[in-house]
């Protein structure tokens, strides 16, 4: 797990709260669908590689999935290219919601 950080929901929630964090969604189009964290961008995990020059440097960024198994290996895949400040949220939107934080429609 070098080069990112296992975060749970409480945790992203104070990162939230105090804000300067690019959180990244990285599941498929229809899970999107169904909700999403709010302020999140949606960037699904096959497309990482063509989009990575979009993440912002100057920003932590966090990854999260349905599980967070997919979003591990979205910071597994940006930590190897060279880049830090990166987060995992450990259990993804089913963490996230069984902690009884909100969900937003897609962006």
């Amino acid at each position: 797990m070098a080069g990112y950080k296992e975060i749970d929901p409480s945790e992203l929630q104070a990162m939230l709260a105090q804000g300067q964090i690019l959180l990244v969604d990285v599941r498929n189009g229809d899970e999107v669908a169904r909700g999403m964290i709010g302020g999140a961008r949606h960037i699904p995990l096959p497309m990482l590689p063509a989009m990575q020059n979009e993440l912002a440097d100057d920003l932590a960024v966090v990854f999260y999935c349905h599980s967070g198994i997919r979003s591990a290996h979205a910071c597994a895949f940006i930590a190897n290219q060279g880049r830090d400040n990166l987060f995992n949220l450990r259990g993804g939107v089913m963490a996230w919601g069984n902690a009884g934080y909100p969900f937003a429609a897609r962006n």
